[in-house]
């Protein structure tokens, strides 16, 4: 394990969205003495496949999951996520949106307890800081219970279930879970102004009440 490298795992099927990606990735800061790496997975059969083949494809102790029309603005992104990891080694999952408490449906949209900032673009770009104010201290994070897939970032390496989740959703809120299950917390940082822009457009819903269903009886009891 290179514990001074970070690595970007990115799954991709947009080459214009990617390029834009990286274009992002190429002007952040990075920290004396680290490096980083890059692994795009074009042909995952699921998100949890392909996040799961990058993992196991790097020796990054800190990897970078994220959506290719994710762009990161916050440009000391790996500057402060390292130094919230290297305060709080009981985080092993960081994300920028998240919820205190996911509500019984599982949909953690539906949930009163969100928390994070997240510019977003659909039809307008709209900034967005959800329903919980949060404490202005960027290197203490707050717990969640779950945090949305457009970016995770991880010092430890859990597996990803790519035995029960074969498409592209609750892989997320799954692998919070198996964090949680594997004994650390999940948390999203303070963000005076979002750290990304999710260019997420409309989304494609197919498959995902299936994988509600999944989620709900794997994980029922917990949340």
């Amino acid at each position: 394990m290179d514990n001074k490298q970070f690595c970007f795992i990115i799954c991709c099927n947009n080459p214009i969205f990617l390029e834009e990606c990286l274009l992002y990735i190429r002007q952040l800061y990075i920290p004396d003495g680290y490096s980083i790496d890059l692994i795009t997975i074009s042909e995952a059969e699921s998100m949890a496949e392909g996040y799961q083949a990058g993992m196991e494809a790097s020796n990054a102790k800190y990897k970078i999951y994220l959506h290719q029309d994710v762009f990161i603005l916050n440009r000391s992104f790996l500057h402060d996520t390292l130094q919230i990891f290297l305060k709080n080694p009981a985080v092993g999952m960081l994300g920028m949106v998240g919820t205190k408490k996911l509500p019984e449906s599982a949909i953690m949209w539906e949930s009163k307890n969100r928390i994070g900032a997240l510019r977003s673009c659909t039809l307008n770009t709209v900034d967005d800081f959800f329903d919980i104010p949060m404490k202005a201290d960027v290197w203490h994070p707050e717990t969640v219970e779950a945090v949305d897939g457009l970016l995770m970032m991880t010092q430890y390496d859990v597996n990803w279930r790519q035995d029960l989740f074969h498409g592209w959703d609750f892989y997320d809120v799954s692998q919070s879970f198996e964090f949680r299950r594997a004994g650390y917390q999940v948390a999203v940082p303070y963000q005076q102004a979002p750290w990304v822009l999710h260019d997420c457009g409309f989304l494609n819903l197919a498959g995902y009440q299936t994988a509600r269903d999944i989620f709900v009886k794997e994980y029922h009891g917990e949340f």
